[in-house]
């Protein structure tokens, strides 16, 4: 469960990344993500920030140094995509409605892997979990 929480929001970071380095480098500020509450560049810095955040705290979850960084990303990622996309006044197009529910679901599952990192794994190397006596 939390390999999957690892990749899912390893791979949401890296394209969030890459969509706000893709407008900076293009010196326009034009992108249109509706389910966010930015525009114009406060929405490139923003995903920029968010996704360096995002990245970082997978890699620091990878290495067991700051796991709860990885729950609060997650828990911040389903609230923006229910906020985004169910409670506002963003419209769907033909065939969006199921693969946003796929992408949120994701989002929650993801939220409980993180979950399960955070609470950490048995140390099974120690004498409590040894089979030698």
């Amino acid at each position: 469960m939390r390999y999957y929480t690892y990749a899912y929001h390893g791979l949401l970071a890296l394209f969030l990344f890459a969509l706000a380095a893709l407008a900076i480098a293009s010196g326009s500020h034009t992108l249109q993500l509706e389910m966010l509450p930015w525009t114009g560049p406060a929405l490139t810095y923003w995903l920029l920030g968010g996704s360096l955040f995002g990245l970082a705290a997978v890699v620091l979850a990878l290495k067991g140094t700051a796991r709860a960084l990885l729950l609060v990303w997650s828990i911040v990622v389903v609230l923006f995509m229910l906020k985004g996309y169910i409670f506002s006044g963003y419209r769907f197009s033909s065939g969006e409605v199921t693969k946003v529910l796929m992408l949120i679901f994701g989002a929650m599952l993801a939220v409980l892997g993180a979950w399960f990192g955070f609470r950490g794994q048995p140390d099974y190397k120690s004498k409590r979990y040894s089979t030698a006596r």
